[in-house]
Parts: C-alpha cells; sequence; structure tokens
C-alpha cells in the first residue's frame, strides 16, 4: 500500500473509530472540511507515526500545515523521501 492509500485508509479508520461523517475525500478537499476534528487529525498523526514511521510535524523540519487533504498526503510523500 502507498502512502496515499495508506493516509485514506488511516483517515476512514479514525472517523469510524471517532464516530465521525467524512466527506468525500478527494486532494484538493479542504482538510477542516473534511469531517474530522483536531482530535481526529492527532490520532491520525499518531497512526500514521506507527504505521509509517514518520512523523512530519514532530521532526524538527520546518513543516507548513496542510490546507487540504493533497497538503496532507504531500508532507508525508516529502517524509518519506527524505528520511
Amino acid at each position: 500500500m502507498d502512502i496515499e492509500q495508506t493516509i485514506y485508509a488511516q483517515i476512514h479508520a479514525v472517523a469510524q473509530m471517532q464516530g465521525k461523517t467524512l466527506a468525500p475525500l478527494t486532494a484538493d478537499l479542504p482538510l477542516l472540511e473534511s469531517g474530522l476534528d483536531s482530535l481526529c487529525i492527532a490520532v491520525l498523526v499518531a497512526n500514521l507515526e506507527d504505521q509509517l514511521g514518520l512523523d512530519p510535524f514532530g521532526s524538527g523540519e520546518d513543516v507548513d500545515m496542510p490546507s487540504t487533504v493533497g497538503d496532507f498526503v504531500r508532507i508525508y510523500e516529502h517524509a518519506a523521501a527524505t528520511a
């Protein structure tokens, strides 16, 4: 499973675990309109660190906060490429 597929699967898993209804996920969907709240995003980042071994937000590198689902995926893809 590639990074994008892993992230999308984790988004669905976290939403289900937290009882959230997701908007249809697309790269240009604003993250704040996805149906996930800040707690869900924190759980998502923790799950992705466990699954992918990456935490681009805690790496000490200057990372812009993602505004879309696609931005979120690109941050992880960049972290994987530079790891």
